[in-house]
């Protein structure tokens, strides 16, 4: 189903159709004083993130958080219940969600407020946040959600010590084919494989291609294929996977059994020397004793990306029939502030949104990731985090990187991605 064109009561029929109706399945509607926030952040370095959040903005403003966790299905879980509330008329006073197109069906169904001025004109948001956080927070041109952190997408990390062993300067690899050189010299000079990589699920495979996609044709293509023009290029679609066809060849042979936390961890113990992973695989790294920061690993931008930055956020919007009005716009507006992002990131490991943030609390890594993002020339969105795809696009989308991961055919995938945008 198509969400163009649809608005309004046409608009929550086209929700309830491509996401489906029921029962109430969330919760209580919170109410009274108290924000009910929902999330997926339940355990690990999600949940002490957002416990440090929450408490910042009880002390500030002595209104207390109903905290309505969802855990499970990397997020669907609590999608799902979103849904089904949302459907029902009985949201909860704000929700985790990735900002960008996955809130399109949303905002065509009338179900999210404007709330550029009674939330982004505080602050000093508005100055603070560059074009692609807000781009993302105002997906049809009015602001509906604030981003607080945000995951960088376009990596590649690597193992100093299987780099140096085989000569390989990450740094000098210019664009995603010269990395199969690379990858080849690795493992001609050291017992290790070119690249850690998982393939039991397709979203890792699709992220892959992703960047491949940006770093080899350019920003210009990348735009062109999150707005479904896929036909018009494709030259570049089919040879961005071709290349990640070659990548392949370079995998952990047990790709397909492993998630990416297993196949990160082949690039701590030396037997991978490079992995693409949002930048949350460096929170493994920084937990691991004795694994420092360009000593034993590094990272540098995707080849090719230099220069830009490619988004992975998480937001909170503002629902219509939002049970807590009020107090909602102000825990936004926490959310949107300096003290809320400063508490929240260095304990999830992601950045700010915020350009004037202090970096004191951040350590070296995030530190120069921050510089990278302040000093970026773009900031391309997401394709497999739903930022720059709605969500029935990429679900078909992942459906087709799954298919290619057992498969590797080139054709066949680009058909299928063709697809995706033509059924949706």
């Amino acid at each position: 189903m198509k969400y163009a064109g649809i608005a309004g009561a046409a608009g929550m029929t086209g929700l309830a159709g491509c996401l489906g109706g029921g029962g109430d399945d969330g919760g209580n509607n919170g109410g009274g004083n108290k924000v009910e926030v929902q999330h997926w952040w339940t355990g690990g370095d999600g949940n002490a993130a957002i416990t440090a959040l929450f408490e910042g903005f009880e002390e500030k403003h002595d209104i207390k958080i109903k905290s309505n966790p969802v855990s499970g299905g990397a997020g669907q879980n609590l999608k799902n219940v979103i849904k089904k509330r949302v459907l029902n008329n009985k949201p909860p006073s704000t929700w985790q969600a990735w900002p960008g197109k996955n809130l399109q069906p949303y905002v065509e169904a009338d179900k999210l407020e404007d709330i550029g001025d009674s939330v982004w004109s505080k602050n000093g948001m508005k100055g603070a946040y560059l074009k692609g956080p807000k781009q993302a927070a105002k997906p049809d041109g009015k602001f509906v959600t604030v981003p607080l952190n945000i995951h960088r997408l376009n990596n590649l990390f690597y193992n100093v010590d299987v780099v140096e062993k085989a000569g390989v300067d990450p740094k000098s690899i210019s664009k995603p084919s010269d990395l199969v050189g690379a990858m080849k010299t690795v493992e001609s000079e050291t017992d290790a494989v070119g690249m850690a990589h998982q393939t039991k699920s397709g979203w890792s495979t699709l992220q892959l291609w992703a960047q491949v996609l940006l770093g080899e044709h350019g920003e210009q293509t990348y735009t062109a294929f999150t707005e479904g023009k896929v036909k018009a290029n494709e030259q570049a679609v089919k040879n961005s996977l071709s290349i990640v066809k070659q990548y392949n060849k370079h995998f952990n042979g047990d790709a397909g059994s492993l998630d990416w936390q297993q196949a990160n961890k082949k690039l701590i113990n030396g037997k991978a020397a490079f992995i693409h992973q949002g930048d949350w695989a460096a929170g493994m790294y920084r937990a691991q004793d004795g694994f420092e920061f360009d000593k034993q690993w590094g990272m540098v931008p995707y080849p090719g990306t230099k220069g830009m930055y490619s988004l992975v956020m998480d937001s909170f919007p503002f629902p219509t029939n939002n049970p807590t009005e009020e107090t909602t716009k102000k825990f936004l507006r926490y959310v949107g502030s300096v003290d809320a992002q400063e508490r929240f990131n260095p304990k999830k490991g992601s950045i700010p949104p915020r350009t004037d943030v202090s970096k004191d609390k951040f350590g070296p890594f995030l530190s120069r990731q921050m510089d990278q993002f302040q000093n970026s020339k773009s900031q391309p969105p997401s394709i497999a985090h739903g930022l720059a795809t709605s969500p029935e696009t990429l679900t078909a989308l992942d459906d087709a990187a799954t298919s290619f991961n057992s498969s590797w055919n080139v054709n066949k995938t680009y058909n299928k991605f063709v697809q995706a945008f033509e059924s949706n």
